[in-house]
């Protein structure tokens, strides 16, 4: 068993969608690197207490979006091509999140205006990499 989980169990109706997501922002904000080997499907599953079918839909998602590759001998591991968010875009994040908190603001809440902001903003920006 693994320390501490990399990733928190799952809130939401689709826990698969729910540990793609934060898998996915941990690799697009460069803390998992190119090359780094993520938990086994197994250990994942049994760290955040779901099926190890949910787990491995979530690393199958990952893969398919091209954030990771698998390998039988080597594991799961961040693909070397995977597109980090520029460290101009993760610095103004991590000063919201950090405003956020110290306010007291609801974390949903805060998704959710984000979210918002995003679908409002001028398409002449480009969509860095969808989730579902």
């Amino acid at each position: 068993m693994t320390e501490r989980p990399l990733i928190t169990a799952p809130d939401d109706g689709s826990p698969a969608v729910d540990i793609y997501r934060q898998l996915r922002a941990l690799i697009v904000s460069g803390q998992m690197a190119a090359s780094e080997r993520l938990p086994t499907v197994r250990q994942t599953a049994a760290d955040l207490g779901v099926a190890p079918g949910t787990a491995a839909k979530a690393y199958k998602m990952l893969e398919q979006d091209g954030l990771v590759v698998s390998r039988t001998a080597a594991g799961t591991r961040v693909a070397p091509s995977a597109g980090l968010l520029p460290s101009s875009v993760i610095r103004r994040i991590r000063d919201l999140t950090e405003e956020a908190a110290k306010t007291g603001a609801d974390l949903h809440d805060v998704i959710n205006v984000l979210r918002m902001s995003w679908q409002q903003t001028p398409p002449a920006r480009a969509d860095v990499g969808g989730s579902p």
